[in-house]
């Protein structure tokens, strides 16, 4: 009888330690389906789960709630009808920031905080365009707030604003940029296939063609000919939704879609020949930074 219950315990611990940290079916299918952009089915998931006893243990499904339904606020005509959504989901952030296991939690999934501060600051920054002055202020409080003492991966230290001064962009071209991310990640973990141009495979110039034909935008086939068609940019006025180009010695050999924000360290979403559609921090592979050539863009 102890040792039935020694072994009981035993595994309830093993469960309870994998759930916390992630190491768990479910909570690996939150990652994935956050990282591909659908966040009403990652919001939904994980709503169940903090309701199943066996989770009681872990943060992890109030933190991917959180993060979803962030990203899920940032849809005006969404917002409108949850007018809490943003207190709701300020509130989860915040009791999985000062939680035991918090800590844990934002160094294991830095990039999704990176990337979660990014696109609210890219979001505060719309309110502005727009006019939407109140609107702005109380975002950029929430940003203050919530990534007070979070390190970024993409920016060290920096502070949590956004600059506007360079940026003559419409909300129309804003919203653009965001849409075609959106198009890109939920491919991410298709398999590479030479010649490949749907979500059943792609190579890497058919992967930006489907990405940019998703949102009305369309390339030519070959990752050479997107490179000449396309408008040439400095490396200080790119940003997300732009291409950047690599060159093997013998011309244009591989394209992927910008997803930094403009100023921030260089990340592309791309087709790999060894892992399928993937995102890499260009600036830290000595091997894509031997090989970068420029950048281009289609937007206008």
């Amino acid at each position: 009888m102890h040792h039935s219950l020694k072994i009981f315990i035993s595994l309830a611990l093993v469960f309870s330690g994998s759930v916390a940290f992630g190491q768990n079916k479910k909570i690996d299918r939150l990652e994935m389906l956050y990282a591909q952009g659908h966040y009403k089915r990652v919001y939904r998931h994980a709503d169940r789960l903090t309701d199943r006893p066996e989770y009681d243990y872990s943060m992890m499904p109030t933190y991917y709630k959180s993060i979803s339904l962030f990203q899920l606020c940032q849809n005006r005509f969404w917002l409108l009808h949850r007018p809490d959504a943003i207190k709701d989901a300020e509130k989860l952030f915040l009791e999985v920031k000062r939680s035991d296991d918090g800590a844990k939690i934002f160094n294991a999934h830095m990039y999704e905080i990176s990337w979660l501060r990014a696109d609210l600051i890219a979001w505060a920054a719309d309110q502005k365009r727009m006019g939407y002055q109140e609107s702005f202020e109380e975002i950029q409080s929430l940003i203050d707030r919530l990534f007070e003492d979070v390190p970024n991966v993409d920016a060290g230290n920096t502070a949590n604003h956004t600059d506007l001064t360079e940026t003559n962009e419409t909300a129309e071209t804003t919203g653009l940029r965001g849409e075609i991310l959106t198009v890109a990640k939920q491919q991410i973990g298709t398999p590479y296939v030479w010649a490949g141009s749907n979500p059943g495979g792609f190579d890497c110039s058919g992967f930006t063609s489907y990405v940019m034909s998703q949102n009305g935008i369309t390339l030519p086939r070959r990752a050479a000919d997107q490179y000449l068609s396309s408008k040439k940019l400095k490396p200080k006025e790119v940003q997300k939704g732009d291409l950047v180009f690599f060159n093997n010695g013998s011309g244009i050999s591989h394209v992927g879609i910008v997803v930094s924000d403009k100023g921030r360290p260089l990340q592309m979403i791309h087709a790999s020949s060894g892992s399928g559609i993937i995102i890499t921090d260009v600036e830290k592979s000595e091997y894509w930074m031997k090989r970068l050539h420029g950048y281009g863009t289609f937007i206008n």
